[in-house]
Parts: structure tokens; C-alpha cells; sequence
């Protein structure tokens, strides 16, 4: 097998259709009068809402947009509300500063300085809000993690993953880039660099040390059983690159995962008590 660009191509008006055959029929077999999720203005959640309106039309999609003010940025709301616009869904804004602080001066142990679990409080307040709506609309939510990221862990557990659906998360980065191209999602936001916006100036490719077009042929090749050695000569990078990003693949596997318990009866839930999907 071949480690270029090629091998992540796919017919993306086929997949266009089949992610959006997928979210209208869950909808529908649960009885939802929609579906609600974040909008940041950045690529993933700007295409999981453009397919969602394409799916069910934009009368049936709401995204919140909630900014808050160590990391506001007037371009991403801006970009947010061009796609609600091209698309015909409605947004609403939800300033989460005061909800933030709230829990700052509550959390006797808060050290503002401390980014990350400071970041992750953003992007749980962000689903508390989302699933407010959903729950008191009758909507589904609609979450816009990718494969790459959701492989690699670079999300916040009961946070940005969270959601009842999530129909780009088998499509890596970069081809959730091109099925919004294809869609039309506008080109600047189609390939604006991603952001978590948990704190200032926190750019992903940065934080995972690599440029998405080599992470998605390294994770490609990994998830089909290709030795390590071989996908770092095939790609010209050194060896540690790929062993790092096998590492992290592996070491969040629980992030991916229902929380575990012990075996203690029959059967158990998230281990050998999957049912067969009946809706």
C-alpha cells in the first residue's frame, strides 16, 4: 500500500449523500424536531452544520455560537454566521463569560493559569449549553469531531465530543476539508487553520506537533496494521514521529470509551451488552 494523498480520496458526493441520509434518518426514527449544535466558525462544526441543513433543511438545524472573552474573536463569529447564511440554518449567540467566571471563583482549587483544565471547563459550559437546547427543543445534537482528532485524543472528554451523533468523525481532517469544498462550505473557512479556542493563540497542528497532511497518512496507515518503520520510509519523516503519534493513538483509547466497571454480572454495559441497533 501506497502512502500519498490518493488514498484519501473518496467520491464526496457519494459520502456527501450517505452522512446525509445518516442524519436524517436518526432523526427521524427518534421523533427530534431538529438537531442543535456549536457552531465555532472553524471547518468541522461550519460543515457538520451545512450537511445537517442539507440533510433536513435549515428550519430543523440550530447552531450556537458562544464565545467568551479571554478567547473572542470577532473573525470566527463572523465566519459562523456566513455559513448559517449560505446554508439557511438559524444561530444564536450565547456570551458564556459569566458562566465561566461562576465557576472559576466556585472551584476553591481553580489556578487560572492552568490552562488545560481551565480550557476543558470552556468546552464542557459549551455542551451544557447545547444539550440545554436540545433538551428543551426536542432536538438532537450534532457534534462535529473528526477522525484525526478523535484518534488522537485531542479533545475534552464530556466536552467538544460530546454529542448523540457525530457524522464526520470516520473522515479525517483533511477530507472533511474537501466535503466542505464540495459542499460548499466558503474556502476560508474550509481551510482556516483549526482552534480549539480554549485559551489564547492555541492553534491544533501546533499543539500535536505535526501538519495535518502527514498526520492523516500516518493514522491511515496505522489503522490498517502498516508497521511503523514502514510508514516513516514511505513518508521520508523520521521514525519518532510516527511511533509519537502511534503512542498517542493508544494511550487515549480511554477517551474513547465508556467509563469501565468490573465484571460482576451476566453482562455488562460497554463491554459484551451491545445490543444490535434497532431505530
Amino acid at each position: 500500500m501506497k502512502l500519498t494523498k490518493e488514498v484519501l480520496e473518496l467520491d464526496w458526493e457519494s459520502t456527501a449523500e450517505k452522512i446525509k441520509l445518516f442524519i436524517k434518518d436518526y432523526v427521524e426514527k427518534v421523533g427530534a424536531n431538529g438537531v442543535v449544535m456549536g457552531i465555532s466558525g472553524g471547518v468541522d462544526s461550519s460543515t457538520a452544520a451545512a450537511i445537517s441543513a442539507l440533510a433536513l433543511g435549515g428550519n430543523k438545524v440550530l447552531g450556537l455560537i458562544m464565545p467568551e472573552k479571554e478567547t473572542y474573536n470577532e473573525e470566527d463569529i463572523e465566519h459562523a454566521k456566513l455559513v448559517a447564511k449560505t446554508f439557511g440554518f438559524e444561530t444564536e449567540i450565547i456570551d458564556i463569560t459569566n458562566i465561566l467566571n461562576a465557576f472559576y471563583s466556585s472551584i476553591p482549587a481553580f489556578k487560572p493559569k492552568h490552562n488545560l483544565s481551565k480550557g476543558n471547563i470552556k468546552a464542557r459550559t459549551r455542551m451544557i449549553c447545547i444539550y440545554y437546547y436540545a433538551n428543551l427543543q426536542n432536538r438532537i445534537v450534532v457534534g462535529s469531531s473528526d477522525k484525526s482528532e478523535t484518534m488522537m485524543g485531542y479533545f475534552t472528554k464530556w466536552g467538544d465530543v460530546a454529542a448523540d451523533i457525530s457524522p464526520l468523525m470516520d473522515l479525517y481532517k483533511t477530507q472533511v476539508r474537501k466535503l466542505a469544498l464540495h459542499i460548499g462550505v466558503p474556502k476560508e473557512i474550509a481551510m482556516k487553520p483549526s482552534s480549539p479556542r480554549l485559551w489564547p493563540n492555541q492553534y491544533a497542528e501546533e499543539e500535536l506537533g505535526i501538519k495535518y497532511e502527514v498526520l492523516d497518512l500516518i493514522l491511515y496507515g496505522l489503522e490498517r496494521f502498516m508497521e511503523v518503520d514502514e510508514i516513516a520510509r514511505q513518508l521520508k519523516i523520521d521514525r519518532e514521529i510516527v511511533e509519537k503519534v502511534r503512542r498517542r493513538w493508544i494511550n487515549n483509547e480511554h477517551k474513547r470509551r465508556m467509563p469501565l466497571t468490573v465484571k460482576l454480572g451476566y453482562r455488562t454495559v460497554g463491554a459484551d451488552s451491545r445490543l444490535p441497533i434497532t431505530l
